[in-house]
């Protein structure tokens, strides 16, 4: 029985969401409210952050990892590719996204528009807001230049990369933080991912005193 502890809006279940949809692995999602820090949390993964996976009587935390760990014992379908070189690549627009973007986007616009609100911690600072919204058009351009020169984000295949991107800008898109408009490349790659199956779940997502945007769960934006 898999078990996955996480928040709706965080990139990083959303990540091991899609990893386990993708391998039709069946879970039974727990909305945690991570911020919170009660006891049993903390003793689940003392690190104080989601998700966390548990197999059995087993909890595994840190996204990629999960993910890697799905990965070694559940190959089929494959999410990471055959070679090195490729490989490497998936794992370095990962950390792109996960460390990166998270840092310049997610966190400025969702963390101050949504988590604020969320956490109670006070008005968003429109200083990080404008930074945020700065920072998502180099990271879009950046998309566009690679999809230019490839079926996918890391290459010809579909791989954790896309699932790493694909979470922080399905968060954002849930607050209309992302012009599909920019980037028609980028905008194809979405619908194309969007439309998967192991998206579905994710489209469904509702959080209480946030409407999702017009667009969030339209295949046909």
């Amino acid at each position: 029985m898999y078990a996955l502890y996480h928040y709706p809006l965080s990139p990083f279940s959303r990540k091991v969401r899609l990893c386990l949809a993708e391998k039709k692995i069946e879970v039974k999602l727990i909305e945690e409210r991570y911020w919170e820090q009660d006891a049993d949390f903390k003793r689940r993964n003392p690190a104080g952050k989601v998700p966390i996976l548990k197999i059995g009587s087993k909890f595994f935390s840190e996204s990629m990892a999960i993910c890697e760990y799905l990965e070694d014992t559940i190959p089929d379908p494959s999410l990471l590719p055959r070679s090195a070189e490729a490989r490497y690549e998936t794992r370095r627009l990962v950390s792109w996204f996960d460390d990166k973007f998270y840092a310049e986007v997610t966190s400025k616009l969702m963390g101050e528009r949504v988590f604020r609100k969320i956490m109670g911690t006070g008005y968003p600072d429109s200083s990080n807001v404008k930074a945020g919204a700065k920072a998502i058009k180099y990271h879009l351009d950046y998309m566009a230049w690679l999809l230019e020169k490839r079926r996918w984000l890391a290459g010809n295949e579909m791989t954790l990369a896309d699932f790493a991107a694909a979470s922080h800008l399905s968060c954002l898109d849930y607050v209309s933080d992302v012009d599909w408009n920019r980037s028609e490349v980028v905008k194809d790659w979405y619908a194309k991912i969007k439309s998967r199956p192991a998206f579905r779940t994710i489209l469904a997502d509702q959080i209480p005193g946030f409407k999702p945007s017009p667009q969030y769960a339209n295949l046909d934006f």
